[in-house]
């Protein structure tokens, strides 16, 4: 499997895995995103000098709270500075009808 492959995908499931992270979100158009043979990773673009993390956060969270933990869960995974940036917060249940 690629590196660049691997490293999108554990970038992900990182920030996936930090209590708060409700989703990755690709940004308001969908440019957020590290695009592979067939697929894409959205919400996690990364290149030599840089990588984004877009997220949604569950509510109620402390939103920069859940920020510095993907900050913190991704940093050891790549040598460049990661920005986490929270693009929507989403309430438990959204879009569940009665």
């Amino acid at each position: 499997m690629n590196a660049d492959v691997d490293l999108a995908d554990t970038i992900a499931a990182a920030a996936l895995s930090v209590a708060g992270v409700a989703a990755l979100h690709g940004g308001e158009f969908g440019e957020i995103a590290t695009y592979l043979p067939g697929r894409k990773v959205l919400g996690v673009r990364v290149d030599a000098v840089h990588c984004d993390i877009h997220i949604s956060a569950e509510y109620p969270s402390d939103v920069n709270g859940v920020a510095r933990g993907v900050r913190a869960a991704v940093q050891p995974l790549v040598s460049v500075p990661v920005s986490v940036t929270v693009e929507d917060v989403i309430a438990p249940n959204a879009g569940e009808s009665s």
